[in-house]
């Protein structure tokens, strides 16, 4: 429970106290001042539970994003699974053609290794001081 919410009941019973004290003396200025200090009160704790609203809905929000990072962690191994059955299985009645399929994977793998750089292409102030070197 918040502090605010405390102070704001303990500031409404206060001012209620303060405003029957004034209607029973019949003071104005201390009727109004307690039906003042009530308002302050009720502000108070109304921002109180506010302020506890927002941090029970905080919590709520962090234990969601929590089941739901499991959750996705969960579906993501029974993917995972699911795919590597599928794979044994089509090795496994069709050895041959995924043999071929490996070794064409490894054959693109080591093309995209080996290859040599990309040319650099000459930069302009290369060229410039080039032409200036001929002369």
């Amino acid at each position: 429970m918040d502090e605010k919410r405390v102070e704001g009941a303990a500031n409404s019973v206060a001012g209620k106290a303060e405003a029957a004290y004034g209607r029973l003396t019949g003071d104005a200025a201390a009727e109004a001042k307690g039906r003042a200090r009530e308002a302050t009160g009720t502000v108070q704790r109304i921002y109180g539970q506010a302020k506890d609203a927002a941090a029970d809905a905080a919590d709520n929000l962090g234990d969601a994003a929590s089941d739901l990072a499991s959750q996705a962690v969960e579906t993501a191994g029974q993917y995972y699974r699911q795919g590597n059955r599928a794979l044994a299985s089509t090795i496994r009645h069709q050895p041959l053609g995924a043999l071929l399929a490996a070794g064409v994977a490894g054959f693109a793998l080591a093309l995209l290794i080996n290859r040599p750089p990309p040319r650099r292409r000459p930069r302009w102030i290369e060229l410039r001081d080039w032409r200036d070197h001929l002369r």
